[in-house]
Protein backbone atom coordinates (compact mmCIF):
# COMPACT_ATOMS: atom_id res chain seq x y z
CA UNK A 1 0.00 0.00 0.00
CA UNK A 2 1.36 3.76 -0.95
CA UNK A 3 0.85 5.85 1.98
CA UNK A 4 1.61 9.52 1.45
CA UNK A 5 2.93 11.34 4.88
CA UNK A 6 2.54 15.12 4.67
CA UNK A 7 4.64 16.29 7.24
CA UNK A 8 6.76 13.04 6.94
CA UNK A 9 10.23 14.51 7.60
CA UNK A 10 9.19 15.74 11.29
CA UNK A 11 8.83 14.42 14.75
CA UNK A 12 5.65 12.22 14.45
CA UNK A 13 6.28 11.74 10.48
CA UNK A 14 9.30 10.47 10.57
CA UNK A 15 8.38 7.76 13.13
CA UNK A 16 5.34 7.09 11.06
CA UNK A 17 7.13 6.43 7.61
CA UNK A 18 9.78 4.28 9.72
CA UNK A 19 6.91 2.18 11.21
CA UNK A 20 4.88 2.00 7.89
CA UNK A 21 7.88 0.86 5.96
CA UNK A 22 8.94 -1.57 8.73
CA UNK A 23 5.17 -3.74 7.74
CA UNK A 24 5.98 -3.63 3.84
CA UNK A 25 4.14 -0.42 3.01
CA UNK A 26 5.49 2.31 0.34
CA UNK A 27 5.39 5.05 2.55
CA UNK A 28 6.74 8.58 1.17
CA UNK A 29 7.43 11.19 3.07
CA UNK A 30 6.60 14.76 1.52
CA UNK A 31 7.59 17.89 2.78
CA UNK A 32 8.73 20.93 1.40
CA UNK A 33 12.26 19.49 1.88
CA UNK A 34 11.29 16.55 -0.55
CA UNK A 35 9.54 19.04 -3.18
CA UNK A 36 6.41 18.67 -1.72
CA UNK A 37 4.65 22.12 -0.81
CA UNK A 38 1.09 21.99 0.05
CA UNK A 39 0.36 26.02 1.03
CA UNK A 40 1.77 26.48 -3.03
CA UNK A 41 0.28 22.86 -4.61
CA UNK A 42 3.95 22.11 -5.70
CA UNK A 43 4.63 18.55 -5.96
CA UNK A 44 1.26 17.36 -4.62
CA UNK A 45 -0.23 15.60 -8.10
CA UNK A 46 2.94 14.35 -8.46
CA UNK A 47 3.48 12.33 -5.13
CA UNK A 48 0.07 11.03 -5.15
CA UNK A 49 -0.02 9.32 -7.89
CA UNK A 50 -0.85 5.83 -7.14
CA UNK A 51 -1.37 6.40 -3.90
CA UNK A 52 -4.04 4.88 -1.23
CA UNK A 53 -3.63 6.53 1.65
CA UNK A 54 -2.66 10.25 2.82
CA UNK A 55 -1.59 11.16 6.48
CA UNK A 56 -1.23 14.48 7.38
CA UNK A 57 0.87 14.93 10.55
CA UNK A 58 2.54 18.52 9.08
CA UNK A 59 1.75 21.57 11.40
CA UNK A 60 1.90 25.72 10.94
CA UNK A 61 5.55 27.09 11.43
CA UNK A 62 3.73 29.96 12.91
CA UNK A 63 1.19 29.76 15.99
CA UNK A 64 -0.19 33.53 15.09
CA UNK A 65 -3.62 33.36 15.08
CA UNK A 66 -4.01 34.70 11.43
CA UNK A 67 -0.92 32.61 10.51
CA UNK A 68 -1.97 29.56 11.75
CA UNK A 69 -5.59 29.53 10.19
CA UNK A 70 -4.33 30.53 6.67
CA UNK A 71 -1.58 27.57 7.06
CA UNK A 72 -4.63 24.98 7.60
CA UNK A 73 -6.74 26.18 5.39
CA UNK A 74 -5.15 26.68 2.69
CA UNK A 75 -3.16 23.28 2.62
CA UNK A 76 -5.68 21.26 3.49
CA UNK A 77 -7.86 23.12 0.60
CA UNK A 78 -4.91 22.08 -1.35
CA UNK A 79 -4.26 18.36 -0.35
CA UNK A 80 -7.53 17.22 -0.38
CA UNK A 81 -8.43 19.07 -3.95
CA UNK A 82 -5.14 16.69 -4.92
CA UNK A 83 -6.28 13.68 -3.98
CA UNK A 84 -9.97 13.86 -4.96
CA UNK A 85 -7.91 14.57 -8.47
CA UNK A 86 -5.44 11.31 -7.91
CA UNK A 87 -8.12 9.06 -6.23
CA UNK A 88 -6.84 8.64 -3.02
CA UNK A 89 -9.47 6.62 -1.09
CA UNK A 90 -8.48 7.49 2.97
CA UNK A 91 -7.43 11.08 4.32
CA UNK A 92 -5.87 10.29 7.88
CA UNK A 93 -5.36 14.09 9.95
CA UNK A 94 -3.46 13.93 13.51
CA UNK A 95 -5.28 16.77 15.42
CA UNK A 96 -5.40 17.43 19.57
CA UNK A 97 -7.76 15.66 22.11
CA UNK A 98 -9.93 18.88 23.59
CA UNK A 99 -9.62 20.77 19.84
CA UNK A 100 -13.33 21.51 19.93
CA UNK A 101 -12.94 22.89 23.67
CA UNK A 102 -10.35 25.15 23.43
CA UNK A 103 -11.62 27.41 20.45
CA UNK A 104 -10.51 30.59 22.37
CA UNK A 105 -6.98 29.67 20.83
CA UNK A 106 -6.13 30.43 17.45
CA UNK A 107 -4.78 27.52 16.98
CA UNK A 108 -7.27 25.65 18.15
CA UNK A 109 -9.62 27.37 15.89
CA UNK A 110 -7.31 26.87 12.78
CA UNK A 111 -7.04 22.71 13.92
CA UNK A 112 -10.92 22.75 13.90
CA UNK A 113 -11.20 24.34 10.79
CA UNK A 114 -8.73 21.85 9.34
CA UNK A 115 -11.01 18.78 10.28
CA UNK A 116 -14.03 20.45 9.09
CA UNK A 117 -12.63 20.66 5.94
CA UNK A 118 -11.58 17.10 5.69
CA UNK A 119 -15.27 16.18 6.94
CA UNK A 120 -17.01 17.75 4.14
CA UNK A 121 -14.54 16.65 1.47
CA UNK A 122 -16.23 13.77 0.72
CA UNK A 123 -13.31 11.31 0.91
CA UNK A 124 -13.19 8.53 3.42
CA UNK A 125 -11.35 10.25 6.68
CA UNK A 126 -9.77 9.02 9.83
CA UNK A 127 -9.23 12.01 12.63
CA UNK A 128 -6.77 10.87 15.52
CA UNK A 129 -6.96 13.06 18.39
CA UNK A 130 -3.94 12.63 20.46
CA UNK A 131 -3.04 14.42 23.77
CA UNK A 132 0.13 16.47 24.05
CA UNK A 133 3.50 14.46 23.40
CA UNK A 134 5.61 14.43 26.50
CA UNK A 135 8.23 16.37 23.72
CA UNK A 136 6.06 19.07 24.00
CA UNK A 137 6.08 19.97 27.69
CA UNK A 138 9.10 22.31 27.03
CA UNK A 139 7.24 23.96 24.68
CA UNK A 140 4.03 24.25 26.74
CA UNK A 141 6.01 25.69 29.54
CA UNK A 142 7.60 28.26 27.33
CA UNK A 143 4.43 29.49 26.45
CA UNK A 144 3.80 29.90 29.66
CA UNK A 145 6.61 31.78 30.72
CA UNK A 146 6.83 35.64 31.99
CA UNK A 147 10.83 36.42 32.88
CA UNK A 148 11.42 33.60 35.16
CA UNK A 149 7.96 32.30 35.83
CA UNK A 150 5.79 29.84 34.04
CA UNK A 151 2.04 30.42 35.48
CA UNK A 152 -0.44 27.34 34.84
CA UNK A 153 -3.48 26.11 35.38
CA UNK A 154 -3.82 23.32 37.83
CA UNK A 155 -6.28 21.13 35.55
CA UNK A 156 -5.09 17.52 34.40
CA UNK A 157 -3.45 16.01 31.69
CA UNK A 158 -2.48 13.06 30.06
CA UNK A 159 0.54 13.21 27.78
CA UNK A 160 1.41 10.49 25.25
CA UNK A 161 5.29 9.72 23.94
CA UNK A 162 5.33 10.37 20.33
CA UNK A 163 6.68 6.57 19.10
CA UNK A 164 2.97 5.79 20.91
CA UNK A 165 1.52 9.08 18.50
CA UNK A 166 3.09 7.49 15.67
CA UNK A 167 2.33 3.66 15.79
CA UNK A 168 -1.43 4.55 16.55
CA UNK A 169 -1.64 7.05 13.41
CA UNK A 170 0.13 4.14 11.49
CA UNK A 171 -2.87 1.78 12.37
CA UNK A 172 -5.50 3.96 11.66
CA UNK A 173 -3.61 4.68 8.63
CA UNK A 174 -3.62 1.34 7.22
CA UNK A 175 -7.05 0.40 8.99
CA UNK A 176 -10.90 1.05 7.57
CA UNK A 177 -11.51 4.59 7.27
CA UNK A 178 -13.94 5.28 10.50
CA UNK A 179 -15.04 8.72 9.11
CA UNK A 180 -14.70 9.81 12.40
CA UNK A 181 -12.12 10.62 15.53
CA UNK A 182 -10.01 8.44 17.06
CA UNK A 183 -8.55 9.22 20.59
CA UNK A 184 -5.52 8.21 21.92
CA UNK A 185 -3.31 8.80 25.05
CA UNK A 186 -0.66 8.47 27.48
CA UNK A 187 -1.19 5.69 30.55
CA UNK A 188 -1.08 8.36 33.15
CA UNK A 189 -3.50 11.84 34.25
CA UNK A 190 -1.50 14.76 35.89
CA UNK A 191 -1.80 17.66 36.77
CA UNK A 192 -0.58 20.22 34.33
CA UNK A 193 1.36 22.62 36.60
CA UNK A 194 2.88 19.22 38.65
CA UNK A 195 4.02 17.88 35.88
CA UNK A 196 5.94 21.08 33.80
CA UNK A 197 7.18 20.95 37.03
CA UNK A 198 8.82 18.10 37.57
CA UNK A 199 9.71 17.96 33.76
CA UNK A 200 11.78 21.42 34.40
CA UNK A 201 13.37 20.20 36.95
CA UNK A 202 14.63 17.12 35.24
CA UNK A 203 16.29 19.57 33.02
CA UNK A 204 17.48 21.43 35.96
CA UNK A 205 15.78 24.42 34.72
CA UNK A 206 15.56 27.20 36.64
CA UNK A 207 12.20 28.56 35.93
CA UNK A 208 10.16 28.56 39.16
CA UNK A 209 6.43 27.05 37.82
CA UNK A 210 3.53 29.18 39.55
CA UNK A 211 -0.15 27.61 40.05
CA UNK A 212 -2.65 30.06 38.41
CA UNK A 213 -6.03 28.86 37.59
CA UNK A 214 -6.75 31.56 36.03
CA UNK A 215 -3.67 30.99 33.63
CA UNK A 216 -4.32 30.73 29.89
CA UNK A 217 -3.02 27.59 27.49
CA UNK A 218 -1.92 28.92 23.93
CA UNK A 219 -4.83 31.57 24.47
CA UNK A 220 -7.40 29.39 26.10
CA UNK A 221 -9.50 29.07 29.53
CA UNK A 222 -9.16 25.64 30.94
CA UNK A 223 -11.79 23.62 32.81
CA UNK A 224 -10.41 20.54 35.26
CA UNK A 225 -10.93 18.16 32.37
CA UNK A 226 -10.55 20.06 29.00
CA UNK A 227 -7.60 18.61 27.93
CA UNK A 228 -8.50 14.93 29.32
CA UNK A 229 -9.70 12.57 26.68
CA UNK A 230 -12.92 10.15 26.50
CA UNK A 231 -13.89 6.95 27.98
CA UNK A 232 -13.31 5.62 24.42
CA UNK A 233 -9.38 6.42 24.19
CA UNK A 234 -7.31 3.88 23.08
CA UNK A 235 -4.35 3.79 26.23
CA UNK A 236 -0.74 3.00 25.15
CA UNK A 237 1.87 1.95 27.26
CA UNK A 238 4.86 4.43 27.65
CA UNK A 239 5.01 6.32 30.89
CA UNK A 240 6.75 9.95 31.27
CA UNK A 241 8.32 8.59 34.62
CA UNK A 242 10.40 6.10 31.96
CA UNK A 243 10.54 8.40 28.96
CA UNK A 244 11.88 11.61 31.22
CA UNK A 245 14.36 8.99 32.77
CA UNK A 246 15.95 8.19 29.35
CA UNK A 247 16.41 11.61 29.12
CA UNK A 248 19.27 12.04 31.19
Amino acid sequence: MKVVVIGGTGLIGSKLVEKLSAQGHEAVPAAPSTGVNTLTGDGLAEVLQGASVVVDVSNSPSFADDAVMEFFRTSTTNLLKAEAEAGVTHHVALSVVGTDRLLESGYFRAKQAQEELIKASGIAYSIVHATQFFEFMKGIADSATEGDTVRLAPVMIQPIHSDDVAAAVGRTAVGAPVDGVVEVAGPDAFQLDELIREGLAAENDPRTVVTDPGARYWGAELKETTLLPGPDAHITETRFSAWLAQQK
